[in-house]
């Protein structure tokens, strides 16, 4: 027994396929494409342009607190040579005592 529900709806499939087809070729589907095509476009352009300046800043960043590292490490070698000096003249200070 064929059911024709399931017919008309292969039918009705083939015949929305066929016109859908013809709509997607048509001149104004193909000019939405290209509208839409030139807005990706423009987007990617800023998104680039984002991703530039947000390199940008995070270099930037970077060097700053390499910089702010290398500081800090100087300041710290000079107190421990401080702080040796300063043991090393009570050490000298102690042995002439004794």
């Amino acid at each position: 027994m064929i059911c024709w529900n399931k017919v008309g709806y292969v039918a009705g499939g083939f015949l929305l396929g066929s016109y859908g087809l013809k709509l997607l070729g048509s001149r104004d589907a193909k000019s939405l494409y290209t509208h839409c095509t030139a807005a990706v476009l423009r987007m990617k352009d800023e998104v680039v342009k984002d991703y530039t300046t947000i390199k940008e800043n995070a270099e930037d960043i970077g060097a700053a607190a390499k910089d702010i590292n290398e500081k800090r490490r100087m300041e710290y070698e000079a107190q421990m040579i401080e702080d040796a000096r300063a043991i090393l003249a009570e050490a000298e200070a102690a042995a002439e005592k004794g």
